[in-house]
């Protein structure tokens, strides 16, 4: 049977003597998956090999290879590349929402935090790898905390990866009826301009004959389409700062309709002291509190996940280093940091308090036709769509190791829980009335899990030459705690929010899609 093609560039595991003292009396490694081997000597080898990794193969007969060590292949400058690919995703379009309902000053502060803290996390990352020996995610939680630490790896690691597909898709149910009716002119409500069609259209046409394969290996391209469209629709946000005027035409509107009823009340009771409720809707607001708010974190988590590729990365960097890794992650980091600011910012600054939970849909108010913003549009649906498949894939490899790890592969079992992933994914984007509330939920839980809460209690329980008592053990533990306040307050917050909108009257609801 064959292995799996899915390259990506992380193809040996890279375990430096000097740096991984758990790996320099081990010659002799097995494949985990097509990007990820683990020593078999490992504290790992008394369970059975499928239940190591995070892609499983459905070979148990895997060939071995006996090497003395594996120098990684990835330039400095290719990691921060491919790890800044990591981050970039879906989230940078909820960020001007984000800035919109918390002000300038109070978003950037919390930009600032959560990638102070992601960071943080990554540090607590690189050292318990190193103390546990383990290059894989839920491998580390198998090794901290057994077989509940490794399923919460996996359901965390799961979860994201839904809410991503969930994103991607919400992007094709925002953006695809916009570019028909581009070409085809206006719409009159035919099915081909519906969404929730057009979501279900795609999902059966192009992502699940793409899903069902075995092999992924445009894997490669896709990611770095999805980073470049990006990057092009950041350019095209500051440029259209400057290109559509302040206060839209909408607002003229609203502004003559509210002067005509102050008018018209002044004539009829001239004693009347006039209210001016004609606030400068162009003024950008620096602190803001609202019952959005509460989505601002989550949704900054939400787009600064990056840490469960973070492991494979470490593997593939030449002259591996912990300190250089970090080095790349903070590159990365601050990048990816840049990006986000002027995404937030311009996008912010371009529509104020009229900007829309997904950005990109929000220009849609302003042009019917633009050639730029078309070419973004489609870029963008290109990537995602391509991206959704790659997604789906460890999701589904993870359920199916779970489920039966010790079969040989089956079509029907692959297909099933394929069709089942993408029809679940499908209910939500259709049901569920705003990409808000999965950048919010998700952001809340499996983001925080996987950025706060997992790294610290894996390097509490993993790293075993420092006290409780030390500085970084201390740190580890507030770390924690926090992460534990964050998932806990943000989605009470959400929660109540829910409920509110569900028991408010409809014209009391925030402006969703």
């Amino acid at each position: 049977m064959k292995q799996p093609a899915a390259k990506t560039e992380m193809n040996f595991l890279n375990m430096s003597p000097e740096e991984d003292n758990s790996s320099s009396n081990s010659t002799e490694y097995t494949f985990q998956d097509c990007t990820k081997k683990v020593p078999l000597d490992s504290q790992c080898s008394d369970i059975d090999a499928e239940s190591q990794k995070f892609l499983p193969e459905h070979n148990l007969g895997k060939k071995k290879y006996e090497t003395e060590y594996h120098q990684g292949n990835a330039s400095f400058g290719m990691s921060v590349f491919n790890l800044g690919n990591a981050i970039m995703g879906s989230g940078i379009l909820g960020l001007s929402y984000a800035m919109a309902n918390t002000g300038i000053a109070l978003f950037v502060i919390l930009l600032m935090a959560v990638a102070i803290f992601s960071l943080y996390s990554v540090h607590l990352l690189l050292k318990t790898a190193n103390e546990g020996g383990a290059l894989v995610y839920e491998q580390l939680g198998y090794k901290a905390f057994g077989l509940p630490g490794k399923l919460a790896a996996s359901f965390s690691i799961t979860m994201q990866n839904i809410g991503a597909m969930s994103s991607y898709l919400y992007i094709v149910k925002y953006e695809l009826p916009i570019v028909i009716q581009a070409f085809l002119g206006t719409s009159n409500g035919e099915w081909y301009t519906n969404g929730d069609y057009l979501v279900l259209l795609v999902t059966f046409t192009i992502i699940l004959p793409l899903s069902l394969l075995r092999n992924l290996g445009y894997l490669g391209y896709t990611s770095g389409l999805s980073l470049l469209c990006m990057v092009f629709f950041v350019i095209v946000v500051i440029i259209k700062k400057f290109q559509i005027p302040c206060p839209l035409s909408e607002d003229i509107s609203a502004l003559n309709e509210t002067m005509s009823k102050l008018l018209n009340m002044t004539l009829s009771h001239p004693n009347t002291s006039a209210v001016d409720y004609s606030e400068d809707a162009c003024t950008p607001k620096y602190f803001v509190y609202n019952t959005q708010t509460v989505y601002a974190v989550p949704i900054l988590t939400f787009a600064f996940v990056c840490h469960p590729a973070i492991l494979p990365m470490y593997e593939e960097l030449k002259d591996r280093s912990r300190r250089k890794m970090q080095g790349v992650a903070n590159v990365s980091f601050l990048a990816m940091f840049i990006m986000y600011l002027l995404a937030a910012l311009f996008g912010y600054l371009t529509f104020n308090l009229r900007v829309e939970p997904e950005l990109l849909h929000t220009y849609s108010k302003i042009y019917q036709f633009d050639v730029v913003l078309l070419i973004v549009r489609l870029a963008v649906l290109t990537a995602v769509t391509l991206t959704v498949p790659v997604v789906l894939f460890p999701i589904r490899t993870s359920i199916n190791q779970h489920l039966s790890s010790s079969k040989e592969f089956s079509w029907i079992r692959h297909s099933i829980i394929t069709v089942v992933l993408l029809a679940g994914t499908n209910a939500l984007v259709i049901f569920v009335p705003t990409i808000r509330d999965i950048f919010g939920f998700i952001g809340a839980s499996a983001a925080a899990m996987l950025i706060f809460i997992l790294p610290s209690a894996f390097y509490i329980k993993l790293v075993k030459k420092e006290s409780m008592r030390s500085v970084q053990k201390i740190g580890a533990t507030a770390f924690l705690l926090c992460g534990l306040v964050v998932m806990i307050g943000s989605m009470s917050l959400i929660i109540m929010d829910w409920i509110h909108n569900a028991t408010a009257s409809p014209d009391a609801h925030p402006n969703g899609h």
